[in-house]
């Protein structure tokens, strides 16, 4: 496994729509390596999501995983997750702000809007068929990432662009309030 480069904000692959996968590429050897190696690409640099277009890819693949991370502490844990071709749809109109950051667009945080509740249908890294429904910080990482799939940044979600800080000043003026 290898530690990928991970994409920053201002490089083309970030503003595309990634290609879906077929079952058939999914299952190659050379595709399992590369999700294997953003899974600890991930880890490395305390990510709760990784999208394959983060690490220069445009393909339709995220993984995610929430246990113990320091850049979001007291977040419910979500296992080790593999979405591939996702679909995401709002199970209400319920959203809630709450604050973000993004591995390609390092030291600065937000506060986006997402919806509470989704239902989430996807390939797993097997290509066995996903359904499911996430809610809360779990709907909020998948949400985060599917933007990514698709073209997206946290920021082009943002509202009120008060809230954009860098980490250092998120940790000393916003955190506790």
């Amino acid at each position: 496994m290898a530690i990928l480069k991970v994409t920053r904000l201002g490089h083309p692959v970030l503003r595309k729509v990634t290609e879906t996968i077929s079952v058939k590429e999914l299952k190659t050897a050379s595709m399992q390596r590369f999700i294997d190696d953003m899974v600890e690409t991930m880890k490395e640099y305390d990510g709760v999501g990784l999208a394959a277009d983060q690490v220069f890819t445009s393909k339709q693949i995220a993984v995610l995983e929430v246990a113990d991370n320091p850049r979001y502490p007291n977040k419910g844990k979500v296992p080790l997750t593999v979405l591939v071709n996702p679909k995401i749809e709002p199970l209400s109109d319920d959203m809630e702000e709450d604050w973000e950051g993004c591995l390609s667009i390092p030291d600065l945080r937000g506060s986006v809007p997402r919806y509470k509740r989704i239902h989430v249908s996807a390939l797993d890294r097997d290509g066995n068929k996903l359904d499911f429904i996430a809610k809360d910080f779990h709907a909020r990482v998948i949400q985060h990432e599917y933007d990514h799939l698709n073209g997206k940044v946290y920021l082009d979600r943002m509202g009120d662009f008060s809230t954009l800080t860098f980490l250092q000043e998120f940790g000393r003026y916003w955190l506790n309030k």
